[in-house]
């Protein structure tokens, strides 16, 4: 991974294991692979570091294009040096998506073009593209085969992975059927090499994200002490936020973006604050301007609504653990991970039919445990909400199915499980 001045950085000792001087054109730069010391994990975990282009504290900047060749180019050239060569490469999206074609067609990667090559696109509208003026910085291979990297007049990294890579995965099994339909440019590519393509769905770390053992929370439960755990956390936020606690609590948690959908929610949250039958708390922060949106409604619907701009991740865990229905109205999700933790605690998910939101969240209707809408639309939105308050108005029911959705298993064993299909697919293909 590339090294960045990050909290984690700084408060972790590497260990310097190989050090040389990559080219970028003319220019070089020097740089090391780091190990990291005292790994909690159970495997290495390794960090390229390029002092010129990378040690700084954000990911994204003006020099993005030779920040992340570099990054790619220290990778494979470590590997060239590795006595025992990798049985598999796993690249993920456009910020390594120059690899596989690197691996495939560089004079200098011959010797590692034998390995496959999986590459994972967790959002497709962001592709890294590029001027052919700098294509004299990847690595010398053969220049009858530039189209491999073109796309649009352009290098792209994205749409050179998909053409280059043995298999290609998508977070979730429905956003790769939506990118074969619409992918910002990509889906016609998609559809070509759709013969290689397979969606994987996410998971979450299930021993961080345990309602029994969380750290964070007010009042640690499981299935049997649910109801009085989440009372307890719900209580906390009500009275943490001057909410009224007798009535259900609607929460949304995350990026306030147009692709979340965020940019509804003033007038949803202003149709529904009317008959002071329901409490609403936001956690996010993005567009200036629904950020306002939603700082204003404060004033208006005191002891029922709250706005925190921002994050905290104390927070978000005692949100999961107290809210009763969490709303992700999204226009693009390809995975989503605010459901599998709202579910994980027992929190009943209204989402909209998209992406993984699609995969992980059925209907209470077809004998699911989530309520569903089909647009992101201001109207289905509310109606969603609606089916929800009646549902919360039958506690038979409700604290039924908070259990029922508490047993689920999205955790990360069962994608690993599915990642290493493919891989042993490949291998022996």
């Amino acid at each position: 991974t590339p090294l960045y001045e990050t909290p984690f950085t700084k408060s972790n000792e590497f260990e310097t294991i190989y050090e040389s001087a990559l080219a970028l054109g003319k220019e070089i730069y020097d740089y090391k692979v780091l190990k990291l010391k005292k790994n909690a994990l159970e495997f290495d975990v390794f960090f390229i570091d390029i002092p010129q282009l990378l040690f700084k504290n954000y990911v994204y900047s003006f020099d993005d294009t030779k920040r992340f060749l570099s990054f790619q180019i220290a990778t494979l050239n470590w590997l060239l040096t590795w006595k025992e060569k990798p049985s598999i490469i796993h690249c993920h999206d456009h910020h390594t998506g120059l690899i596989p074609f690197m691996l495939q067609e560089s004079y200098v990667y011959e010797i590692l073009n034998k390995i496959p090559v999986v590459f994972t696109i967790h959002n497709a509208q962001y592709q890294g593209a590029f001027s052919h003026d700098l294509v004299g910085c990847i690595p010398e291979f053969n220049f009858s085969h530039v189209g491999l990297l073109d796309w649009n007049h352009q290098i792209n990294p994205l749409a050179s992975a998909i053409k280059c890579a043995w298999a290609v995965t998508t977070v979730s099994p429905s956003y790769m059927n939506e990118l074969k339909q619409s992918a910002s440019g990509l889906e016609q590519l998609l559809q070509h090499e759709s013969s290689k393509c397979v969606g994987i769905l996410n998971g979450i770390d299930s021993t961080v994200w345990n309602p029994e053992t969380d750290s964070y929370i007010e009042k640690n439960f499981n299935q049997e002490t649910l109801e009085t755990g989440r009372d307890a956390n719900k209580k906390w936020l009500c009275e943490t936020y001057n909410l009224d606690a007798s009535k259900p609590l609607f929460a949304f948690i995350g990026r306030l973006v147009h692709e979340k959908g965020s940019d509804l929610l003033p007038q949803v949250f202003e149709s529904v604050l009317q008959n002071n039958d329901v409490s609403i708390l936001v956690l996010g922060s993005g567009n200036e301007e629904t950020q306002n949106q939603l700082k204003k409604l404060i004033n208006d619907h005191k002891n029922y609504y709250y706005a925190f701009i921002g994050y905290d991740e104390r927070l978000s865990h005692i949100m999961y653990a107290g809210v009763d229905f969490l709303l992700m109205p999204s226009r693009v999700e390809p995975c989503g991970l605010n459901q599998l933790y709202a579910l994980r605690y027992g929190s009943i998910p209204i989402v909209r039919s998209t992406g993984g939101l699609k995969d992980t969240v059925i209907d209470i209707e077809n004998n699911g445990f989530g309520i569903v809408h089909q647009e992101v639309d201001v109207s289905q939105i509310i109606q969603a909400i609606e089916r929800a308050k009646a549902l919360y108005n039958d506690k038979i029911k409700f604290n039924k199915l908070r259990k029922q959705i508490m047993e689920i298993d999205h955790s990360w064993f069962v994608s690993a499980n599915e990642y290493i299909k493919l891989y042993k697919f490949l291998l022996k293909n």
